[in-house]
């Protein structure tokens, strides 16, 4: 007599590994949080539950020292937010002065600032360029980046006798036109730089490890980057075409013909190509407003020595290296702002850490820092 065999036992699913939490601080001090930022990670394992960007560190009250002392001093004040880009802080600055005291400034200022900002543009995307990647583990194309950034800097030097902290954008125009042998120079530069946005491609921008570090991780969807308040690369590397050159021109950018640069579902790698994509527009703009350069005066007239506005407010902004850079003045009618307020891009864009960081890994966190561009002097002020 034969029996069945009895029933195997149904198979049941391993129970899923419960790990404590644990609090890490990554940072004040760390060195690939691009300055002195401080993040609070809460994570189970590898994964992280909780981000905490804490800021602060380097805050030295601009806007408060900005109430004692008088207009063209305060130009001095701006150089210091996002160093790496003080020729959008000085003209951010005196444009909403400019409005206050109703000056005018002339088309040779206008056209020299234009230079100036969309070159310091290339400069900071170049830095940004060789410091992500040394985040993700490549430390060639910081030397790449930086052997053109000298160059600019260079130029920089030659008009205004600094390299870093310009004070070249004055309250109605600039400090001083520009000497014989300038534009010449810039000519050659960016005949020589325009190959090197491709060698840069081939050497980080399609290289397939960078792409696998970066194309899947930190993705930020358009509404939630519209949501965010995220403006500049970081914006429209998510879809959103918004630049401030084109919504809404200043200086001499109703002049140029250049593309609004658009990623597609703000990866990491999005952020990145965005801004490399945007060295080759600012290379367009400069050609076309150096080839339309006219002769003429580079400071308005009506600008006082020691400037008293009338009473009233005005607002200023542009698209700087970082996002959507805006000014807002106050006026009592005395010879200092009776209030100024920056909207710092890189403290915004900053904030969307605690949302973008959660559900990633640790090795994750600097390849999505590094993308958001960030720069301390203008996230604390």
């Amino acid at each position: 007599m034969t029996t069945n065999p009895a029933p195997a036992p149904a198979a049941t699913a391993a129970p899923e590994m419960k790990t404590d939490q644990m609090f890490i601080n990554m940072g004040p001090q760390h060195p690939s949080t691009h300055g002195v930022l401080r993040m609070g990670l809460t994570v189970e394992g590898e994964k992280i539950v909780r981000a905490e960007p804490d800021v602060g560190y380097l805050h030295r009250g601009s806007e408060k020292l900005s109430e004692v002392r008088g207009y063209h001093h305060c130009v001095v004040l701006t150089d210091r937010w996002d160093y790496i880009s003080s020729m959008m802080n000085n003209l951010v600055f005196c444009m909403a002065a400019e409005r206050l005291m109703k000056i005018e400034v002339p088309e040779r200022a206008d056209d020299l600032r234009t230079v100036m900002c969309e070159f310091n543009r290339i400069a900071s995307h170049l830095l940004f360029f060789g410091t992500y990647g040394i985040d993700i583990g490549a430390f060639t194309p910081f030397l790449y980046a930086f052997r053109e950034r000298e160059m600019v800097l260079d130029l920089f030097e030659m008009v205004c006798g600094a390299r870093m902290t310009f004070n070249y954008i004055r309250l109605g125009g600039v400090m001083k036109d520009l000497p014989d042998p300038w534009c010449g120079k810039a000519k050659e530069f960016l005949e020589h730089f325009k190959p090197r946005l491709k060698e840069y491609d081939d050497l980080l921008s399609f290289n397939p490890i960078f792409l696998d570090r970066t194309q899947t991780v930190g993705k930020v969807p358009k509404d939630q980057a519209v949501n965010w308040g995220l403006s500049g690369p970081n914006l429209r590397a998510s879809g959103v075409g918004y630049d401030v050159r084109k919504f809404a021109p200043y200086a001499s950018y109703r002049k140029a013909d250049f593309e609004v640069v658009v990623g597609k579902d703000g990866s990491c790698w999005d952020r990145y190509y965005c801004r490399v994509r945007e060295m080759a527009q600012s290379v367009r703009i400069i050609e076309q407003i150096l080839d339309q350069l006219k002769p003429g005066p580079v400071q308005g007239r009506g600008v006082a020595k020691v400037p008293k506005p009338p009473p009233g407010e005005a607002y200023a902004h542009i698209e700087s290296s970082r996002g959507d850079l805006g000014i807002y003045l106050v006026s009592d009618g005395g010879f200092s702002p009776y209030r100024m307020h920056v909207r710092a891009p890189s403290f915004i864009n900053l904030a969307l850490l605690q949302e973008s960081l959660v559900g990633l890994k640790v090795a994750d966190v600097i390849a999505v820092l590094g993308s958001i561009d960030i720069v301390l002097g203008e996230v604390d002020r």
